[in-house]
């Protein structure tokens, strides 16, 4: 049987601990949400720059590379894509930078600013 001066002994350690707890679960949250929007934003660059070394069309490579990030909220605009060059000559490269910021899911921090590129010999 507790003793009478330890009532309320718990509560008073989970209102301690729980900001704790609380704060790592949103870490946790925005560590992943960012984490999916990096890999979606490199597989978008990748798909738009494949488009680009095998087409050397930069209106398809975009709307590629649009299509293949359709997870991001909000989505890409052309805006966001830029080419490092102006077009692909057999036996040279092409990059594709796409850059994009990501809002945050609490607020607490953000929005981060993120980079995906590719860059492929062109000639497919």
């Amino acid at each position: 049987m507790p003793r009478a001066s330890e009532r309320g002994a718990v509560a008073v350690e989970f209102a301690i601990l729980a900001p704790l707890l609380v704060t790592l679960l949103l870490g946790i949250m925005e560590f992943g949400n960012a984490y999916n929007a990096q890999i979606s934003l490199t597989n978008a660059a990748r798909e738009g720059v494949r488009v680009m070394a095998i087409s050397n069309d930069k209106t398809a490579a975009r709307t590629a590379a649009k299509n293949a990030a359709v997870s991001l909220n909000p989505k890409l605009t052309d805006g966001n894509i830029s080419f490092g060059g102006a077009f692909c000559a057999p036996g040279s490269q092409i990059a594709l930078t796409i850059s994009y910021n990501l809002p945050t899911l609490t607020g607490i921090a953000g929005p981060f600013t993120m980079t995906g590129k590719g860059v492929m010999l062109c000639g497919g």
